[in-house]
């Protein structure tokens, strides 16, 4: 039987997951893909914007295109997640 089963007899109980636990898993899971998504999101949008020339090293006005974006897409991130969880349910 796996951790997630009903049964009593499936294993010791230091092996089954509470409801609670599972939540917490669920949650540490979804933040970490979200984190990923947003860096992989952040990664193309201001690659596309700022890297004209790709090579082996940025100029210094692709860094500071590459800050700016970043430093923009972060504030701009921040404000939409701020709205929609303070919005009344």
């Amino acid at each position: 039987m796996d951790a997630f089963s009903s049964s009593p007899s499936s294993g010791s109980p230091s092996q089954q997951f509470s409801a609670d636990d599972f939540k917490d898993q669920l949650k540490t899971q979804l933040a970490q893909a979200y984190a990923e998504e947003f860096l992989e999101t952040l990664r193309g949008k201001c690659f596309e914007k700022c890297i004209t020339k790709p090579g082996s090293s940025l100029s210094g006005g692709e860094s500071s295109c590459i800050s700016r974006c970043v430093e923009r897409y972060i504030e701009a991130t921040g404000i939409i997640s701020k709205s929609l969880f303070s919005a009344p349910h």
